[in-house]
């Protein structure tokens, strides 16, 4: 639908970060992007890779189409279609942006720590927005606890490992799963005493139920979507 909508406008650069070149995307294929985006985030227990070259991108393209909109005949039906799919384009992008942030403050303390541990060669897990976000909230729940309970409690015991009180996201959790590229040898349960290693190949076309740390470089590298 973006495609036969959006096949008017003009196309549109993204800085490819394991290639370092300049990818080229039409506007039905950025949106594509959005939406594998917003549903591997959306299925995904552990908060992925930022994708915030997308999301500037969208936004910029959907400014584009409203002064485009505004130039259109009074009346046309083509402008209520190209708004109609503009305030689609707008509902994934906000429901995208809304399930990164929930995952920031629900596990925010193991987001942070992983951040901070990446190497400089690994892509991020946050945007520079999100990295703000995330640290003024965890100054904010710091200063809450210090103030509401914290401080009427014994010396000894004032002291909070925010790791050990929020829970971690559960990678062992089951997610569905359709395969984008056939995938061979797929390690689904480690060998151990009392069986052997159980390994699977994951056709093209596919779908499945799977823990999610099985499958979770293959989401990060785009081989498998989660559904």
């Amino acid at each position: 639908m973006a495609g036969r909508e959006m096949e008017e406008e003009s196309q549109l650069f993204l800085d490819s970060r394991e290639e370092e070149e300049e990818e080229i995307l039409t506007p039905a294929q950025l949106i594509a992007k959005l939406e594998e985006a917003w549903l591997n985030e959306k299925f995904s227990p552990d908060l992925l890779e930022n994708k915030s070259e997308i999301v500037e991108c969208v936004m910029e393209q959907l400014d584009h189409m409203e002064q485009n909109l505004q130039r259109a005949r009074k009346g046309d039906l083509k402008v209520t279609i190209h708004r109609m799919e503009m305030e689609r384009i707008r509902y994934v992008l906000s429901s995208y942006l809304r399930s990164r942030l929930q995952k920031i403050e629900k596990f925010f303390p193991h987001i942070l720590e992983k951040e901070k541990s990446r190497l400089d060669a690994e892509p991020s897990y946050l945007s520079a927005q999100e990295f703000a976000f995330a640290k003024e909230y965890t100054a904010n729940c710091e200063t809450y606890l210090k103030s509401l309970a914290l401080k009427h409690m014994p010396p000894n015991l004032q002291a909070m490992d925010l790791l050990k009180a929020v829970p971690k996201p559960n990678l062992d959790s089951f997610v569905f799963l359709t395969v984008k590229e056939r995938q061979e040898n797929i390690l689904v349960e480690p060998e151990t005493e009392d069986q052997r290693e159980y390994t699977v190949d994951l056709e093209e076309g596919s779908q499945h139920l799977m823990k999610y740390r099985t499958i979770a470089p293959l989401v990060a590298s785009g081989a498998v979507q989660l559904i």
